[in-house]
């Protein structure tokens, strides 16, 4: 539906002859009137019942100015804006995306099996941090050989800069990062070189500051319940669900996203049938059934539920689950960290091959970081594309008080390994920006809150570390950098120049091979994998096996040492079985370090070392044999 119909319940949308419908849920409310910031004068919006109030104008312009003025006197922003003037407190802009010509209009997308996704901060990706200049990189993307960008959350949020998941207004692009039309340029350009752009979207919480739904719509929130991170949204509203459905399927039709990340679904309850979430994905797919449209979740509860697939193998929902437990196993094997969260994988071998063949390492089991409770379901069912693995991201980097990468906590033998087996296994991968060179740069949490909200986030921030032993004196407390600091952020921006450094090539020239390797030898064999597709998984110490069937009856498997010190592989590495073949020296299609599959040949692994083969199925000739005697 085109945007000046009634597709958007929420917000300000111009119509066909000129004027604009402006748009409010305010049961909180008993008048409500529209200001124009132009002329300074105000409009009594109309009550149209349920809570909604409407006022159909020609009064306030395209691209002029608007609040709502509440009967407190108040004059607030549009919570559903489609861009600010200001910051998140001041006046929201009657946008008109029809204005915006597109350049790439046969764009359909690419196939899901085809990703490998790159996630990237807008303000740090660059040097002056805006949509404009990610798109002056989109070449160095395309020939490192990544064919999709997730950008972290730019709804507008507090300030000019923060990591984006305290958003306050979904529906605008963060005006620190460009306008409207400087975020479609990116995407137009992006698809100009067959880049897939996606988008990390927040429907869990709110930030806290700027939000005036607590004034506008109390009955926006459950009073009953709260997230990490503030009040919890009430989904059995059916105004609150429309804000969130209507959302998603703007940033797809608006600006001709490719799909969308959603953070942390494991804190949106919902009692309703059909499920938000659920009724979320099935507009997505009713709304764009010509186009490949990719929707992603996080959710560390290892749900399956929501990625089942239909008979010809597409999923009816969503398409892949960010895979934590990836992560958590490869990084206890690459630095030895087994603190927190990292106590349930101090067995990493076995972990490990789990985690590869099924897709996660806990599928029900009981979890240490759960209190012993169970956490997750069988996932082996679920193609392996169905997982999104990374050895490095936003959260995992970040999250540590001084926001190390792995390239300064492990050996680069470690990092090495672990990236080939990321990049070379039939698992959807994403790589965290700057990790193709080996940055050593950290990514910190930061924000840009002031007063006493800076404070309470700055030692709340440090008052979360008390359990980790490097943490426990307060002096070292202290020392974890203040997440308001500019300089916090400054720190944070990737150096493009170690890119250009003999370090930052050599890591360059692995990674563009290992894509290389990937386009050419297992994305065409990824299309029509199904679940079950792990022939087999084995350990011998440190030592790690896997094998896969994919498409055409070609066989995939991966041998790796988690280990600094030589081992012994897997006998089934050697020897095949569960209709894996024995090992051939021919079949080889990558082996790090240079000699590791000569060692593998005679039964031995260097430490972190990784042999990656193929093996074509069989030729079978259809002409029956004939009897030549």
């Amino acid at each position: 539906m085109s945007v000046g119909g009634e597709q958007w319940s929420w917000g300000a949308v111009p119509t066909a002859d000129g004027a604009t419908r402006f748009r409010l849920w305010a049961p909180g409310q008993r008048r409500l009137h529209l200001k124009s910031e132009t002329t300074g004068a105000t409009l009594a919006m109309h009550a149209v019942g349920d809570g909604w109030f409407e006022r159909v104008t020609d009064a306030v312009k395209i691209g002029a100015g608007y609040r709502f003025v509440l009967e407190s006197g108040e004059a607030v922003p549009d919570p559903a804006s489609r861009a600010q003037f200001g910051d998140v407190h001041g006046a929201s802009v009657v946008v008109d995306h029809d204005s915006y010509v597109w350049a790439e209009t046969g764009w359909r997308g690419r196939p899901w099996h085809e990703a490998v996704i790159y996630e990237m901060h807008t303000g740090t990706f660059t040097e002056v941090g805006t949509f404009a200049g990610i798109e002056s990189r989109l070449d160095h993307l395309i020939d490192l050989g990544v064919s999709a960008i997730e950008l972290m959350p730019i709804a507008q949020f507090s300030g000019t800069r923060g990591w984006g998941y305290d958003g306050v207004l979904m529906y605008a692009p963060h005006n620190a990062y460009g306008r409207p039309d400087d975020l479609k340029r990116l995407v137009d350009a992006a698809h100009a070189r067959g880049l897939m752009v996606l988008l990390d979207v927040v429907y869990n919480h709110f930030g806290p500051d700027g939000n005036y739904l607590h004034a506008v719509a109390p009955d926006f929130f459950d009073r009953a319940r709260e997230t990490p991170w503030g009040a919890a949204i009430d989904y059995t509203q059916p105004a609150v669900r429309a804000f969130a459905i209507e959302n998603a399927l703007y940033w797809l039709d608006m600006y001709r996203l490719d799909g969308l990340r959603l953070d942390a679904i494991n804190q949106i309850e919902d009692p309703s049938t059909p499920h938000v979430l659920e009724e979320l994905a099935l507009a997505v797919r009713a709304r764009f059934p010509d186009r490949h449209i990719h929707l992603t979740t996080e959710d560390d509860t290892n749900r399956t539920a929501l990625h089942e697939r239909d008979r010809d193998g597409c999923a009816k929902l969503y398409t892949g689950e960010w895979n934590d437990d990836f992560h958590h196993v490869a990084h206890v094997a690459a630095t030895g960290e087994t603190e927190g969260y990292y106590a349930d994988y101090n067995t990493p071998a076995t972990r490990l091959a789990r985690t590869l063949a099924q897709g996660f390492a806990y599928q029900g089991e009981p979890s240490k970081a759960w209190g012993g409770q169970p956490r997750g379901s069988p996932s082996a069912h679920l193609p392996p594309t169905a997982f999104i693995d990374f050895i490095q991201n936003h959260d995992q980097i970040g999250n540590r008080a001084f926001g190390e990468r792995l390239s300064v906590l492990a050996s680069v033998t470690a990092v090495e390994a672990l990236t080939a087996l990321l990049l070379l296994s039939p698992h959807v991968p994403l790589l965290f920006m700057g990790e193709e060179w080996g940055e050593t740069r950290p990514f910190l949490f930061f924000t840009d809150f002031s007063d006493g909200l800076a404070d309470a986030v700055r030692e709340g921030r440090r008052r979360e570390f008390r359990v980790w032993k490097a943490f426990s004196d307060p002096e070292a407390r202290r020392r974890i950098p203040d997440p308001n600091a500019v300089e916090t952020f400054s720190a944070s921006k990737i150096d493009w120049l170690t890119a250009k450094t003999s370090v930052g090539q050599a890591r360059l020239s692995l990674l563009r091979h290992l894509l290389e390797l990937r386009a050419r030898e297992i994305v065409p064999r990824s299309a029509d994998v199904g679940g079950h597709a792990a022939l087999l998984e084995d350990t011998e110490g440190e030592a790690v096996h896997v094998a896969w069937r994919l498409a055409g009856g070609a066989i995939l498997s991966i041998t790796i040492n988690l280990s600094a010190e030589a081992a012994s592989p897997p006998r089934s590495t050697l020897e095949g079985g569960g209709g894996v073949p024995a090992f051939e020296r021919e079949a080889v299609i990558f082996a790090l370090p240079d000699g590791a599959a000569e060692d593998l040949a005679e039964s031995g692994l260097r430490g972190w070392s990784i042999v990656a083969a193929l093996h074509e199925a069989p030729s079978r000739d259809p002409r029956p044999k004939v009897d030549a005697s």
